[in-house]
């Protein structure tokens, strides 16, 4: 069926409506049938759908027109047929490997089958616009097939053994059903995706190279040193969206290791010009050899040598791990009997004398040990382990363009794509619309209102372009300071006496201008110590002076750091949050040496809340939803983080924050340490009964709720870092955790699930430019629900924060499960509050806050290891045994260290 270009749909309005809680209902909220542009249906009733199938559109706010970078395209008309590749062998090969092989396969080996040529996605699936002439048989093997690569012997090149079999006919009329809103999202429906968009990649990926979704050119590049160059790239994605299928296209950056000879590379990486500087023989550190070996391991080298016709070869290698003595002091055993020299074989065998023989060896994959000045580093090649961090900066400043730029760039790479060029495209018959991106029309939701406390010269504010200030206002709920001391671990000639005194008399200025009580007349004891030493015992004997002095301890200890000071960071949280249960502020000092008023603002809305007090909250006509007192509703914010690639025997964290308040501005968190790169979160019923109890116990010791009165109505649960095809396994096993909770503690709540998405390439642009802020991106609140978002499924794009630098990214919200039966308007206008009561600044935010809480509080996990321990946290990769890695992991769950009971109802993690 074709997609239906006429559709009088009803929009969600900003209410509640009636149904079932996983989109089994027809639409709901409807506000007088407001008749939809073209495209925007609303899915058939009969249809199954993963999360909610679509309520409705939601209506409010101003409207804006924009530009999202998207590109329409046709969908095919024939038959795709679908083939596994299959190397008998098993063996994974590298992706480029495979495309070498598969391009030699189409054009050199069997050109007469592969007419035309099929796609090819570089692991598993090929897909062809026309059946293989294969005979009767479903398979084909084609055998002896030459890579054109020599192998790791220099032996000539190398065969490999194919085997193709068909396993699929695609029809592409389900992706116009289901895009037309009248077909589910089933495996025929991934897999027609799939196929297309292996489509568009394959002419990029042939020429380029690539990663995963996106492809890069050395036509703008960046020389950041350390041995890494910045290339330019384009992601490519096919989506389906209402009535329409689109290509979504982005720029990208790849970080590349620096072509040309491996030592030169190495120095790069080391900051050396003398090439003996890598010879252990004159004073190469060990620790430096490592850390050069863990930099380029996995690097891929060419290396020449003299064929048996005399000819001079190049054969590519893979750096294993480098040597632990020079060329000229490593020996090996001769076939044919004696023993050698690196060097002296290599002046032997290939009369190539060494210029530099008592610098370190690589050690390839074959075993052969072959010095760095022999080996050449091709352009192109992607370094795939994380940037070190003195370079995030430079990868940064590369990375990020303004709005309007960002745009020139991605439509000039529609030029780089030539999708109307491309054999593959034409020969599937899809037509890309390159006449432009696609024109959009966004709406601006209104911000909502938010109250300060008594005292305040305006009591209630209304953000502009999610922004605000602090000036003349008091926080809602200031907290009490009964006494604090100051610890400085910057030297004193750097950081005295006065400088000391100039930072108190501002921090105190501060807490008296946003309501903050301070003893009167109150000297804080100002400390300087040595952050070599035992951070925890300088900490404690600094409370205990001050409990001498002033016969009570401190509840906030100010804290000094110097310029890289993360050790001195980590101990001091682990002190103040796992071991004594205190508030405490860090500093840098070079932030605080003179610092101007609005700083120590800043520093004082994070005090605040540490000592339990509340800085701002949404006005209830702002968020109905939440002020309800029918109705009263917890929000929470759930994360997982997962180590750093490569890092083998590391855990993942896991945390979870909610709300304990009526006004959904206090929040409490709890974290847990899980088996490695396990999304799902392990413990989730127990950290749900956890936050459950404190919420009621918090509604009825401080808000004086009865008992059946303190406990929810409703549960939002906000859940960040699930990819779409996890959305299944949150239901199946997070939903059923959290009712278990509920169930526990006697609690009868309809819960909603929210996946709040980050890791897209959907941007939108201002198509007028007085239309956008001074950074020129869209206006806070500029949320689209249509035209680019699913054809059956409840989801939403919200920009819920101003831009600073370069091209904001919206927040993906997809809603997986709804017991309370929202509308669009309502989860709109709750989200983009919740963006504004973030209690660290005076701006909204990208994502709702408990959700940016949880992202804080997993991050910091290893504050709650004892920073004298042995456990490993450098993002350094490491290579163990499967037996060390779980050693390790359970290792990591010994070590963990709950939170303080005293730090349990502080956002501590603020």
């Amino acid at each position: 069926m074709p997609p239906r270009d006429d559709y009088r749909g009803r929009r969600g309005g900003g209410g509640f409506a009636q149904g079932g809680p996983r989109g089994t209902s027809p639409a709901r909220g409807g506000r007088g049938g407001a008749t939809r542009i073209a495209h925007q249906a609303i899915p058939s009733s009969h249809i199954t759908t993963v999360g909610v199938r679509r309520p409705g559109y939601g209506i409010g706010g101003r409207s804006l027109p924009i530009f999202v970078n998207s590109f329409a395209t046709t969908i095919p008309e024939g038959i795709i047929h679908h083939y596994d590749i299959i190397s008998p062998s098993e063996k994974t090969l590298p992706a480029r490997l495979n495309m070498d092989l598969i391009k030699a396969l189409q054009t050199d080996v069997a050109p007469q089958i592969f007419t035309p040529r099929g796609v090819y996605d570089g692991r598993k699936n090929l897909f062809a616009a026309r059946e293989l002439p294969f005979g009767d048989a479903n398979s084909k093997e084609a055998i002896s097939l030459n890579s054109g690569r020599t192998d790791t012997g220099g032996k000539g090149p190398k065969p490999y053994t194919i085997r193709l079999t068909k396993v699929a006919e695609i029809n592409p009329e389900v992706l116009k059903r289901f895009i037309a809103g009248d077909q589910s999202h089933d495996n025929a429906v991934l897999t027609a995706i799939t196929a297309l968009n292996v489509v568009i990649r394959m002419e990029p990926t042939m020429k380029y190279p690539f990663n995963v979704r996106s492809f890069f050119t050395n036509r703008e590049t960046k020389d950041i040193g350390s041995g890494l160059q910045l290339w330019r790239g384009y992601f490519q994605s096919v989506r389906p969206a209402s009535g329409r299928m689109l290509i979504n296209v982005d720029i990208s950056t790849g970080t590349m290791y620096k072509a040309g000879p491996l030592l030169g590379l190495c120095l790069d990486f080391l900051n050396k010009a003398d090439p003996n500087a890598l010879a252990m023989s004159r004073g190469f550190p060990d620790r430096e050899r490592l850390r050069l070996q863990r930099f380029i391991s996995g690097i891929r080298v060419l290396t020449k040598h003299t064929g048996a016709d005399g000819t001079i070869q190049q054969t590519p290698r893979v750096v294993k791990k480098l040597s632990s003595a020079g060329a000229n002091a490593l020996n090996f055993t001769m076939r044919e009997g004696g023993s050698m020299s690196v060097a002296d074989y290599f002046y032997k065998t290939q009369n190539q004398k060494l210029q530099f023989p008592d610098v370190v060896c690589v050690e390839v994959g074959s075993g052969a040990l072959i010095p760095l000045e022999l080996c050449n580093v091709p352009p192109g090649q992607i370094m795939r382990k994380q940037v070190p961090p003195e370079k995030t900066r430079d990868v940064l400043d590369f990375a990020t363009k303004r709005p309007r730029d960002r745009l020139s760039s991605i439509v000039d790479g529609l030029a780089v794509l030539a999708y109307g060029k491309s054999e593959y495209v034409r020969q599937f018959g899809m037509h890309v619309d390159s006449s432009g991106p696609l024109k959009v029309q966004a709406r601006v939701l209104k911000p909502p209102v938010l109250r300060y406390g008594v005292g305040s010269k305006q009591p209630t504010i209304t953000p502009s372009n999610g922004a605000w200030n602090m000036v003349d206002k008091r926080f809602f709920r200031p907290a009490e300071v009964t006494g604090w001391c100051v610890i400085v671990y910057e030297q004193q000639r750097r950081f005295g006496e006065g400088a000391a005194q100039d930072m108190i008399t501002g921090l105190t200025a501060s807490f008296r201008d946003v309501g903050i009580r301070v003893p009167a007349n109150y000297t804080p004891l100002i400390k300087w110590e040595n952050g070599q030493g035992r951070i925890e015992d300088q900490l404690r004997s600094a409370g205990s002076e001050v409990n001498r002095k002033y016969g009570r301890p401190p509840n906030l200890l100010v804290v000094i750091l110097p310029e890289g000071g993360n050790d001195i960071y980590t101990a001091v949280k682990h002190f103040g949050d796992i071991t004594m249960g205190v508030a405490t502020q860090c500093m840098k000092s070079s932030k605080c040496f003179r610092a101007k008023p609005q700083y120590y603002a800043n520093v004082s809305l994070k005090i605040n809340v540490k000592l339990g007090g509340i800085n701002t909250v949404p006005d209830p006509s702002s968020v109905s939803v939440l002020t309800d007192p029918f109705n009263p509703t917890i929000v929470m914010g759930a994360d997982v983080i997962h180590p750093a690639p490569g890092s083998d025997g590391r855990p993942s964290f896991t945390a979870l924050v909610a709300n304990v308040d009526s006004e959904t501005a206090k929040y409490i968190a709890c974290s847990r340490v899980q088996t490695s790169r396990q999304e799902m979160i392990e413990d989730l019923e127990d950290m749900s009964h956890h936050v459950l109890g404190k919420y009621i116990g918090y509604r009825m010791a401080v808000e004086k709720k009865s008992a059946p009165a303190a406990a929810p109505k409703r549960i939002i649960f906000y859940r960040d870092g699930v990819s779409e095809g996890q959305f299944k396994q949150v239901l199946e096993q997070e939903l059923p955790a959290l009712k278990r909770a509920c169930e526990a503690r006697r609690i009868d709540a309809k819960v909603t699930i929210i996946v709040v998405g980050k890791r897209h390439h959907v941007r939108f642009f201002p198509q007028n430019e007085r239309d956008g802020d001074r950074s020129g991106n869209c206006p806070a609140g500029t949320v689209v629900d249509c035209d680019v978002s699913h054809p059956t499924e409840f989801d939403f794009y919200l920009q819920s924060h101003g831009g600073l630098l370069g091209t904001s990214r919206p927040a993906h919200y997809s809603i997986l499960y709804d017991e309370n039966n929202f509308s669009a308007d309502a989860l709109q206008n709750l989200s983009f509050a919740l963006c504004h009561v973030y209690a660290r600044s005076t701006r909204s935010v990208s994502i709702p806050a408990p959700v940016y809480y949880a992202d804080i509080v997993c991050s910091r996990a290893k504050n709650h290891y004892d920073p004298q321990g042995t456990l490993d946290f450098s993002d350094s990769a490491t290579q163990l045994e499967d037996s060390q890695v779980e050693n390790s992991l359970d290792a990591f769950r010994r070590g963990f260290k709950a939170l303080n009971d005293k730090q349990a109802n502080l956002m501590y993690f603020s």
